[in-house]
């Protein structure tokens, strides 16, 4: 047996080229060898199957659910990291109603903070959460990278649930109660001067 440094080492290829340009049975290909490229990204592979004008709805509906097969946990995880692909992929082909489409968000929110519990993330920048995106394709600072709670995320406050609690209307109240308590102490201090 050899020793761990004389092993030989895979040797690691590239795929060299935009998932969204591959072709059917190339798709096919590359999910069946992922191991052997270095530049393959599960991410980019999904956003590929919506973006890809080779391939006609019944072709990506095809590769959405063999991709499935061996992604199915990291296509999960896009409901965290990019929601709005997670959405795409799972509606591909179906006719939706703005109800569907509300319940659909609805449920992304619920697993997003069950993917956040089970594995004890505290932070939420992720993908998509964590760059700013305001919707402008001229904007300057699409794609730059945000901190938690930078007044140049998308949305402000970035991923939020019902759960939470209002840090903003938590420190009204306690601003509110500051004031009250001054004013009261002011309204003693004149009552006493006039005694």
């Amino acid at each position: 047996m050899l020793p761990a440094s004389r092993k030989k080492k895979r040797f690691k290829m590239k795929i060299g080229q935009k998932f969204n340009r591959l072709t059917f049975k190339e798709y096919f290909f590359y999910i069946d060898n992922h191991e052997k490229y270095t530049d393959f990204n599960i991410l980019g592979l999904y956003r590929s199957i919506i973006e890809n004008k080779k391939l006609d709805l019944n072709q990506k509906i095809e590769v959405r659910e063999y991709a499935h097969t061996i992604f199915r946990k990291s296509f999960e995880f896009l409901q965290l990291k990019d929601p709005k692909t997670y959405f795409d992929v799972i509606t591909l082909g179906q006719e939706i109603t703005k109800g569907y489409e509300t319940r659909i968000w609805e449920e992304i929110r619920i697993n997003q903070q069950k993917i956040l519990s089970e594995k004890k993330i505290k932070h939420r920048n992720f993908g998509t959460y964590s760059k700013h995106n305001c919707g402008y394709e001229n904007c300057h600072l699409n794609g730059l990278m945000l901190k938690k709670g930078s007044p140049y995320a998308y949305g402000y406050w970035g991923m939020s649930f019902y759960t939470d609690k209002n840090h903003f209307a938590a420190q009204q109240k306690s601003e509110k109660f500051k004031k009250e308590r001054k004013n009261n102490k002011q309204t003693i201090l004149k009552k006493l001067e006039g005694q």
